[in-house]
Parts: structure tokens; C-alpha cells; sequence
């Protein structure tokens, strides 16, 4: 069989992406990606609808993915396989977010704090020796991360409400204070705790380990979105972590902010995944589906909204391929990141609405897949920054005002 060019990879990777953002991508990260997406349908595919219901993870089905295809280590993915790499390409990082989410939201957002929040955590606050004993376990799926900052009293307003605190007590210190919507908390191996120093009131970073003494995680239940990602709230009752466990370059919640402005754009590739999954969905059904003795892709009506979701996708993966260059340069910019989140989420929102009345009653069935995108868009919407909270961020550059209180 004669091997497909790159164009040809490309379509059919990305049917969805007209405009052909992907085009940046190189030939080592298409291969990666290629596979990726055909390990998803073969190992969770079959399960997805079934743990979505049931509101649990499907560990044993994403352990054969991320052991068959290596998306964090995999050596096409670094220019220079034998240097010490602890970040790939902000390009790769995007599409590997939109194939993920393009499949299952839950899946993307597992995948997200594990490798983007839990992971730049110890990148950006962790010593030399700290990265070097941890962060190569995290790209190969070994040890398990997450990141443990909101708090049950305290989510938009975390930089001056942080509750949880730590004190120092000789060569360790104690932590004291609940977490609350902490992804992947309960299967977590190491845990990167936010914590307020009691003597200088900054907030610091602390690795806790799973099972220590003081330490308990309850998943919140009934979620009418994200349903497989398994959300925990943390009670930390003296729990001690030793002085070589603190994260030493997280002293202010700056550095905290500096995580989440290199992070908050991956939130906006999950939305523009999200609704180029309900767009797949919708575009499946439409061809399988017969109305009045015609296909329904033959409709004005079922054409237009198809149409008007497709070229809301073209917008997001548009603004995803920019912060991609500016994050390469090095530039991890507040109102950037809330750009991306906010206007993603919000056209994915669009979207998935139209998806689901492209689909009649079958939309709300998880068998079509679109009801799956349709709630998990609901989550998008809010985390990492609500709507409301990321406008505010634009609106104080623009206007040179603070309207947050």
C-alpha cells in the first residue's frame, strides 16, 4: 500500500480544519498523533460511553494508550533526541489537546492535569534535582500528578483567599486546609499542595504523597459534565512534608499565575477539541440519518448549522495556532490566555448547542456522542477562569481599570 504524504496525513487528522492551521506541525508529531488517535478509538472507544455513564475513569483502557503510543516521551517529538527535554513544541502541545478533547473531553482534561497543570507545576517551581527525579515519570505515565490550588470557599478569588496553610517546624512543615475540584486528586501519586506560609502569608508549593497520614480525598459526585474525570475534595489534617519536598521556586501566588498563563490556553484547545468532536458527531449522524425519504445532510437548515459550527471550530484553532507562537518566544501572557479560554469556550458553547439540535431527540443520548460533548461544554465554560473572571482580565488591560470588586 503506497504511504500517505503529508497533506494526506493531515486530512485525515484534521478534516475539521479548513484553513489547515495544522500545517505547522512536523512530520514526527503527525506520526505521533496519527497513532494516538488510533489507539483512542481502539482501546477506549468501545468503553467511553459506558464510564461516561457511570461517572468513572477507565484507567485500565487509557494505560493501554499512553503505554502504546508515548505522547509525552515519544523521541519524534524533540529535535534533539538525546538532550535532556522536558517540554515538546507548543504546537504539538496544541494539537495533541484538540485530537484528545476531539474524542472525549474527560479524557483531554485527565490528560491536561496531569501533563499541563500538575506537570508545569514542578517545571516551572521545582529545583534542578527536583525535575530531573520527576518530571521524566510524569511524561511516561509512571507516576501520576495533578494540582491542588482551589479550595472549597475560595475559586476565582484564590490569590487573596488561599485558606489552606502550611508552617514550618524544623527541616519540615505542616499542612493544614481543603482542596476542592482537584482533578485526578484520589489516583494522584505526588500532589503539589498551594498552601499560605503562616510566618510571611506568601503562598508556597508543597509535594504531598499519596496515602500519607492526614491526607483524605471524597470524589464530588453527581456532575452533570466531565462525568469520567474523578473530581476530589482534599482535607489535609497535619500532614507533614519535608523542607526538600516544598517546590522552592513558587513564593507568591505570581508564580502560581505564571503556571496557569502558560496553561489556560490549553482550556481554549480543549473547547476547540470539544466542538470539533460534536461536529464530527453531528456530521456522522447526518450521513446515517434519513428524514422525510432524504439523507439529512441533503437539508439547507442541517447544512447551515453544520457550516456555522465548522467555521466556529476554523476561529478557535485560528487563536490556538497564535498562542502557540507567542508561548514559543517564551510569551505566557495573562490576557492572551484569557482570550483563548474565554472566546473558545464561548464559541464552543455555540457549537455544541447546534450540534444537538442537528441530532433532534438523539442528541441527548450518550450513543451519538454529541450529548457527551454538549454537557462536557458546560465545564469548559467555567474552569480555569470563569467567563466572567477572564473578561475582567481583558476588560482591566483595555480599559486600564479593575471592575473585579
Amino acid at each position: 500500500m503506497t504511504a500517505l504524504t503529508r497533506e494526506e496525513k493531515l486530512v485525515q487528522l484534521f478534516p475539521e480544519d479548513l484553513l489547515k492551521q495544522s500545517n505547522s506541525l512536523t512530520d514526527g508529531e503527525i506520526d505521533v498523533l496519527m497513532e494516538l488517535e488510533e489507539a483512542l478509538h481502539k482501546h477506549l472507544g468501545p468503553v467511553v460511553t459506558e464510564f461516561y455513564e457511570k461517572g468513572a475513569f477507565p484507567h485500565e483502557a487509557f494505560g493501554k494508550v499512553v503505554q502504546e503510543v508515548k505522547i509525552l516521551s515519544d523521541e519524534r517529538l524533540f529535535e534533539d533526541p538525546e538532550a535532556e527535554n522536558y517540554v515538546h513544541s507548543q504546537y504539538y502541545n496544541t494539537y495533541l489537546y484538540h485530537v484528545l478533547a476531539r474524542f472525549d473531553v474527560s479524557t483531554a482534561t485527565f490528560t491536561a492535569v496531569h501533563a499541563g497543570l500538575g506537570y508545569y507545576t514542578f517545571l516551572f517551581g521545582g529545583s534542578e534535582e527536583q525535575k530531573a527525579k520527576w518530571l521524566p515519570k510524569f511524561q511516561s505515565f509512571d507516576l501520576q500528578t495533578c494540582f491542588a490550588l482551589t479550595e472549597p470557599d475560595h475559586g476565582s478569588d484564590i490569590a487573596g483567599g488561599l485558606a489552606t496553610t502550611a508552617t514550618r517546624d524544623g527541616d519540615k512543615w505542616i499542612l493544614n486546609g481543603e482542596k476542592r475540584w482537584i482533578g485526578g486528586a484520589d489516583t494522584a501519586d505526588l500532589l503539589p499542595v498551594f498552601a499560605r506560609d503562616t510566618e510571611d502569608n506568601q503562598i508556597k508549593a508543597f509535594v504531598v504523597k499519596k496515602g500519607q497520614a492526614g491526607l483524605s480525598v471524597d470524589n464530588i459526585p453527581n456532575k452533570i459534565g466531565l462525568r469520567m474525570v474523578h473530581n476530589g475534595h482534599i482535607t489535609l489534617e497535619n500532614v507533614e512534608v519535608l523542607e526538600e519536598d516544598r517546590l522552592p521556586n513558587i513564593n507568591s501566588f505570581k508564580d502560581v499565575a505564571n503556571i496557569l498563563y502558560a496553561t489556560r490556553a490549553i482550556i481554549g484547545v480543549l473547547a476547540s477539541g470539544n466542538a470539533a468532536g460534536a461536529y464530527r458527531a453531528a456530521l456522522k449522524y447526518t450521513k446515517d440519518r434519513e428524514q422525510f425519504g432524504k439523507n439529512l445532510t441533503q437539508f439547507q437548515l442541517v447544512q447551515e448549522k453544520l457550516a456555522r459550527i465548522v467555521s466556529n471550530v476554523q476561529s478557535q484553532m485560528a487563536v490556538n495556532a497564535r498562542i502557540a507562537d507567542l508561548q514559543t518566544e517564551g510569551q505566557y501572557d495573562e490576557v492572551r490566555s484569557s482570550i483563548v479560554k474565554m472566546q473558545n469556550a464561548l464559541l464552543s458553547r455555540e457549537s455544541v448547542a447546534l450540534a444537538r439540535e442537528i441530532c433532534g431527540g438523539n442528541g441527548i443520548l450518550y450513543d451519538y456522542d454529541v450529548a457527551r460533548f454538549f454537557t462536557d461544554s458546560e465545564a469548559i465554560y467555567t474552569y480555569e477562569g470563569t467567563h466572567e473572571i477572564n473578561a475582567l482580565v481583558i476588560g482591566r488591560a483595555i480599559t486600564g481599570k479593575s471592575a473585579f470588586v
